[in-house]
Order: C-alpha cells, then structure tokens, then sequence
C-alpha cells in the first residue's frame, strides 16, 4: 500500500461554495470522487473539519460522504493519518452506458422515447431512490437500437431533485449517462443488476421484432 502524503495545494482545487439547488451531502461526495481520480495514489484528502468549515456543513454529514467513498474502494483509513487516495481494487468491475457499449464495438446507437413523464415518487420507489416521497421523478421509456436494429428496452427513474430540468433534455439525441456528466458531474460507477431469461410482455415483444411462435398438440376425440 502506498505511503500517504500531503498535498498543500489540494484545497485550491476545491469549490468555494455548495451549490443551494442539490443536496449538499451528493455534492461533498462527487468532490471526493473527483479527488481521488485526480491525485495521486496515496496522496491525503482534505480532513473532516476543513471540509465541513469550508462548505459550512456538519461534520458528520462529511463523515457520512467520506464513509462512503471509502466503502467504494476509492480511499482508505489510516489510523493517525487520515483519508488517502487509495490504490484501484483490481477486482472492481465498472460498467459503461449502452451508447458507450456500441461505440466501442463500432456499431451506432440510437434511442427512440416510448415514454417520458414526471410523477410523485410513490413508497416504494422513494425508498429505492432514497429520496423524500412525493419527490418528482422523471419515468423514462426508451427503445435502444444498434445501427438501427431493436435492441433493448430501458425503463429508467431519475429524480429531478437531484436532477433539475432534465425532463427538458432530448433524450433521444443525447446519452443519459453523457448528460448526468456533463451538467452534474455524475458517473457511471458500479452497477447492481439481476439478469432473467423471460419471453417478452405482448407490447415489448412488438417493439423488439421479435416473432413469438406458440404451439399446442390436438388430442383426438
């Protein structure tokens, strides 16, 4: 494990000031991801109380941020030594957007809007998003395509108090993932998914040009 040390300077990289419009807690977090990616391996983070009177925050609402980058691998601890970038888990497995996907294996993307609307988040998705209930959320339906050929169907939550105006954006011309860093800074970590083998529901099915083939044995009478 690299040595930890000092940087002096890292201050003067930070912003001055909280944005009023997001939750401060998100924003403390993006900057100490930002850290990590832009300081070298080892080098120490700004403490607790420099971040907390700097931004004007509770200490422990720091705490609860730097838990968290820490339990993302991207710090570590050491006692009497502080917070410090620390080195990437090899076993960390990132996962890219669709448009980024495609890209990659040279073939086009596309996306055309199914559905796109905003409605209260009910109790169930308000716990899921970890967000208040009745917060706005945009529900989003969008058929990808891959040089034009149905590929997938994504049905995604956002919500629009971390993500103001973006049920504003196109987002059949532009990439979600693009676009959530571009205007807030957010990216593309970890994913958590369940893969199923299903046949597709009737409307899904049409969507996707997927032909269903249904047959039945007829019993003599």
């Amino acid at each position: 494990m690299a040595r930890p040390r000092n940087n002096p300077g890292d201050l003067a990289d930070l912003p001055t000031e909280l944005r009023p419009d997001r939750p401060k807690g998100d924003q403390i977090r993006e900057i100490l991801e930002n850290l990590t990616r832009s300081l070298a391996v080892g080098t120490v983070l700004p403490s607790e109380r420099v971040l907390a009177e700097r931004f004007g925050v509770a200490r422990m609402t720091v705490r609860q941020e730097v838990d968290r980058v820490v339990a993302e691998g991207l710090a570590a601890r050491r006692p009497g030594g502080g917070t410090f970038v620390a080195e990437p888990r090899p076993s960390r497995m990132l996962a890219s957007s669709f448009s980024q996907d495609m890209v990659a294996r040279g073939i086009t993307p596309g996306a055309k809007v199914l559905e796109h609307r905003v409605a209260a988040a009910e109790d169930a998705l308000a716990r899921e998003l970890e967000e208040p209930l009745g917060t706005p959320v945009l529900h989003l339906v969008r058929l990808r395509t891959a040089d034009g050929e149905p590929m997938a169907i994504e049905r995604t939550a956002l919500s629009l108090r971390r993500y103001p105006g973006l049920e504003d954006v196109d987002l059949a011309q532009n990439s979600l993932y693009g676009i959530l860093a571009e205007r807030w800074g957010v990216a593309l970590g970890m994913v958590s998914a369940s893969i199923v083998a299903a046949p597709p529901e009737g409307d899904d099915a049409e969507l996707l040009e997927i032909c269903l083939l249904y047959t039945a044995d007829a019993a003599d009478e």
